[in-house]
């Protein structure tokens, strides 16, 4: 796998210099991963952004998005929980508004998606753990 990821000082500067993040397959069950993950970077000063298209209430007392093209604003990180499979569909949206790092969860890699933002420009992280990164990095 052709992945390489910032070092770990470089991630401790993006989480430092981000403020927003939107959260592709943010769940509103308490018990699912994302939703832990994203309430414990809410609760350490991150906005959180919900974009899932499959609900329509909030998550996290904020209204959820159905795609990332529905933000309004800029997105400092991008960060999914989706399958590995669907990385880079979320890569091609991610493209196309204003965000700075595609970021997916720990487990989850996309060669393709991966080499299509990089060869954008694009800061791209993949099988790391935003909330455990920034527990390490402060």
């Amino acid at each position: 796998m052709a992945v390489e990821i910032p070092s770990r000082d470089e991630i401790g500067v993006i989480l430092k210099k981000a403020k927003r993040i939107a959260v592709v397959g943010l769940s509103d069950n308490p018990e699912r991963t994302s939703h832990m993950v994203s309430k414990a970077m809410q609760d350490a000063g991150y906005e959180i952004i919900p974009v899932n298209p499959t609900y329509d209430g909030e998550i996290l007392g904020v209204k959820s998005v159905k795609s990332l093209k529905e933000i309004e604003g800029h997105v400092d990180i991008v960060n999914v929980f989706r399958r590995s499979e669907y990385l880079f569909d979320v890569a091609k949206e991610f493209d196309e508004i204003d965000a700075d790092i595609y970021w997916a969860q720990l487990g989850l890699v996309n060669e393709e998606a991966y080499d299509f933002l990089k060869e954008k420009g694009y800061t791209v992280i993949m099988d790391r753990c935003i909330k455990v990164e920034h527990a390490l990095t402060k």
